[in-house]
């Protein structure tokens, strides 16, 4: 028997992950008096929009992968789908760490330093290094996280089947 998978399980997961995102929005907000303005500018400062949006994807992906992690003869994919979207966030992570030590140490080389334009070579450097950093303290947890999350559920589940 072939599987179906609805759509609807698709777009509950994705539901269920963009409004978590909404409620972080406004906790944000609440806690820190952040709009949205305010979070897509720092987003875009601190992490570069390639990370965000990758990462943005890995998330919905690890929330399409729990609505769909259910006792049946699928778990042991949907266990393993929602355990590469950690392996991929951790991925991300030190790919844009590489990268930010990369591209800073690329502008370094490139420009003569001299005492006039060492404050601007300085500040280069350091939000190159900002992205380095950034995506690997919010990358790597976050994969940590999701792998632990999608564990438990699917050991629960083995639990519920045997």
């Amino acid at each position: 028997m072939q599987a179906v998978y609805r759509p609807t399980l698709w777009i509950k997961g994705a539901s269920y992950t963009i409004g978590g995102g909404v409620i972080a929005l406004a906790l944000l907000q609440a806690v820190l008096g952040l709009n949205l303005s305010d979070v897509t500018q720092l987003v875009e400062r601190f992490f570069g929009w390639g990370f965000a949006l990758l990462y943005s994807l890995f998330i919905v992906g690890t929330g399409i992968a729990l609505s769909h992690l259910k006792p049946n003869k699928h778990c042991n994919f949907w266990n393993e789908f929602g355990h590469q979207m950690g392996n991929s966030i951790a991925t991300l992570a030190l790919t844009f760490t590489l990268l930010g030590i990369s591209l800073g140490v690329g502008g370094l080389a490139e420009t003569p330093l001299s005492p006039e334009n060492a404050p601007d070579i300085i500040a280069n450097l350091t939000g190159q290094f900002s992205l380095a950093f950034l995506t690997t303290v919010v990358g790597l947890p976050t994969a940590t996280a999701i792998r632990a999350v999608v564990s438990l559920r699917y050991q629960h589940i083995q639990e519920k089947m045997a």
